[in-house]
């Protein structure tokens, strides 16, 4: 059987009407080819634009290690200068790559040059977006965002191919307890079946961005993304209207998560042992259960 991955739906532009009612009640995702038209980030946001107006700062770099248990979930694994990673993802293929980067911090005119997209739906955090660069090769692993926002991201500079699995699908892709994140020992390209039987079956959505494009993720679906070249995005993220929701994002970000970091403080190797043994009985069950119907 194998993974089901359809492509994700593709539109040059979109009215409110039919994004609200098509996409964003049904919670289904969309790439929008032309909605940076009027950003003048789509023409000014080169490698060296940003070098310039950002700085000579130093940005913590992430890799693709396996998570240290004793660690939070997004502990960096080494840092550099951002100029000279920037030259680094240009020259050669890496795994580094910098996660929920904040810019305006250090060039408050970058605001000018991006728009939220308030003609299709309210909720943004305007001042708040998030930049994530990588370099070739680069993968950002299979997860849920722990704030369950609507995203609106968008690429630029090169190409980069996602995979979006719908939230119903957590105990099939393998979700580790009081976490956002799947077992990181499968590679969802070419998933091992036999190892990870669950997986056999699941559907999902995928597609190719590129320089210009938007891709709308709703709120809780898992996304994995590769950098198939050196190139990086924004996200904007919006609030989900369902108070259901925002008090699970909550309790996410305080109860669940204070949790989880407690417990890895204080037992390390064997609670994360207990987590990813929890998760892989929770799969079973439900593949053998036929989850989700």
């Amino acid at each position: 059987m194998g993974l089901h991955l359809t492509e994700i739906d593709k539109v040059d532009q979109i009215n409110k009407e039919d994004f609200v009612n098509n996409y964003l009640k049904p919670r289904k995702p969309l790439i929008i080819r032309k909605a940076t038209e009027s950003w003048p980030a789509l023409q000014k946001w080169s490698f060296d634009y940003l070098k310039e107006v950002v700085g000579d700062i130093t940005v913590p770099l992430y890799d693709s290690s396996k998570a240290d248990p004793s660690k939070p979930i997004n502990a960096a694994a080494t840092e550099m200068k951002f100029g000279d990673y920037i030259d680094l993802i240009q020259s050669k293929p890496t795994d580094l790559r910098i996660f929920f980067f904040d810019p305006i911090k250090h060039a408050p005119k970058l605001l000018e040059d991006y728009r939220s997209p308030t003609n299709l739906m309210g909720g943004f955090l305007d001042r708040y977006p998030a930049m994530f660069f990588g370099g070739a090769g680069s993968v950002t692993f299979l997860h849920y965002d722990i704030d369950l926002p609507h995203i609106f991201h968008t690429h630029f500079n090169g190409r980069k191919h996602v995979i979006l699995f719908e939230y119903k699908w957590r105990e099939r892709l393998y979700c580790i307890p009081f976490a956002t994140y799947a077992l990181e020992d499968y590679d969802i390209e070419n998933p091992d079946f036999e190892k990870f039987p669950a997986l056999n079956g699941i559907e999902g959505q995928q597609a190719i961005l590129e320089h210009g494009d938007t891709l709308f993720m709703p709120t809780g679906w898992w996304h994995w993304m590769k950098y198939l070249d050196g190139s990086f995005s924004i996200s904007l993220r919006a609030w989900d209207k369902s108070w259901a929701i925002k008090a699970q994002s909550l309790y996410n970000l305080t109860i669940q998560r204070k949790f989880d970091d407690m417990m890895k403080k204080s037992f390390s190797q064997k609670y994360m042992g207990w987590k990813e043994g929890i998760a892989i009985k929770r799969a079973n069950k439900a593949l053998a259960e036929g989850m989700p119907k």
